[in-house]
């Protein structure tokens, strides 16, 4: 058991349970600081990973691209050259985790029902031939260069202004195509809420694309508010009663704690509408150092704690911070985590401490190919004795989470 304080003090006066215990956390002062240790750690992480990878249970895991993912017994390559889910035996998938293009700011609103011969990722490691170096056993962002990394804010710079190639091939039709050829039945598409001055209506866009196309059914719309908004409450009723059912809400984008006051009402306002809250969870290691803090696993405990029946999802795992998120999974029996961008080693001990309940598989498209996180399930539940749990990270644990929220 652990110790629930009054909503909007905890951690305030105490640290809380876990955090004090487990994540080094004293008091409130403390709490809002970046440390070296905390930045010791994020190092620390990323070595320790690149002398163990290869070396843990499934041994080295790596390919030549996303295409190389060929190379696997579950994949082939199709005629045209891209790669497609070959074995029926695997279970179809829910993608609690995507994305489509955004039309922010200046750009022109994107024509999201505009196919084109291939998706170009985010982080495409199909983008040359042969592929880049793929690890399946690193955290996703290890795979690619400093260079590849740094070009990422010209595409959101540019995206903002005028609008991006890249980005306006993260259409509904490219992902349909994506999601069929590895057997990806729904997708949730996790909308971000900005706080831009004007052209900040990701959600408004989405639907209409989703309308326009007439995808509804397998693509299920989510909503996003940002925690400074004095509107949210009513802004999460209003995307209630839409048919919204999962809230995204990213603290180091959006430049907040969470375990601030102004989230804890939204937390409330989710109790309240039986909606599920899906953070991005952790540091990434490719956001600036002046957001990272926002994102510790120490920030997350009150909302846990003090909320058990509202389901927080905690996206990619935790990224580079994954203990600490593994341990309030451990603990908060609401705590659900998003398996994206983990390597098999570790996707492994999640399932290991786990059991594979409250594991959910998404793959943060377009920011990479869906069979990258997919390509890892089918790895670390290859043993005949975790078809079960195979199934469940797939596709049960989500329905059983949609149906929660129903």
């Amino acid at each position: 058991m652990f110790f629930r304080p009054d909503r909007r003090r905890f951690l305030r006066t105490t640290g809380g349970a876990l955090a004090a215990s487990t994540l080094g956390l004293t008091g409130c002062a403390e709490r809002r600081v970046y440390t070296d240790v905390d930045k010791a750690a994020l190092v620390a992480q990323r070595q320790e990973e690149a002398r163990r990878a290869g070396k843990g249970p499934f041994g080295v895991q790596r390919f030549q691209g996303y295409r190389g993912l060929a190379e696997l017994p579950w994949y082939e390559l199709a005629a045209n050259g891209s790669l497609r889910l070959a074995d029926d035996s695997v279970p179809s998938s829910i993608d609690f985790h995507c994305h489509l293009g955004m039309s922010l700011l200046l750009a022109p609103k994107m024509d999201l029902a505009r196919p084109s011969d291939r998706v170009r990722h985010l982080l495409d490691c199909d983008e040359n031939d042969p592929g880049c170096p793929l690890d399946l056993d690193i955290y996703i962002n290890g795979n690619f260069t400093p260079e590849q990394v740094d070009t990422l804010p010209t595409v959101t710079i540019t995206q903002g202004l005028w609008g991006n190639a890249i980005v306006d091939t993260h259409t509904i039709p490219n992902l349909l195509r994506e999601m069929d050829s590895v057997r990806v039945t729904n997708s949730v598409l996790l909308p971000i809420v900005f706080d831009l001055p004007f052209g900040d209506d990701v959600e408004g866009d989405w639907r209409e694309g989703i309308e326009a196309t007439d995808t509804a059914d397998r693509l299920w719309l989510g909503t996003s508010v940002h925690p400074g908004d004095r509107r949210g409450p009513e802004k999460l009723e209003q995307a209630a009663a839409r048919g919204a059912r999962v809230v995204k809400l990213h603290p180091t984008m959006q430049a907040f704690h969470p375990d601030d006051d102004s989230a804890m009402q939204l937390y409330e306002a989710a109790e309240r509408l039986g909606l599920v809250i899906f953070f991005h969870g952790g540091r990434a290691g490719v956001e600036p150092e002046s957001r990272q803090e926002y994102a510790l696993p120490r920030h997350y405990e009150a909302a846990v704690a003090n909320f058990p029946n509202v389901p927080f999802v905690m996206g990619h795992g935790g990224a580079r911070d994954a203990k600490g998120m593994l341990d309030l999974a451990v603990h908060y029996d609401n705590v659900w985590l998003g398996i994206h961008g983990q390597g098999v080693t570790w996707l492994d001990e999640m399932i290991r401490r786990t059991g594979g309940e409250r594991l959910l598989f998404g793959t943060d498209w377009p920011w990479y190919h869906l069979a990258a996180t997919q390509a890892k399930v089918l790895i670390v539940t290859r043993d005949p004795g975790r078809a079960e749990i195979r199934h469940a990270i797939l596709r049960g644990n989500a329905e059983r989470l949609l149906a929660l929220s129903s």
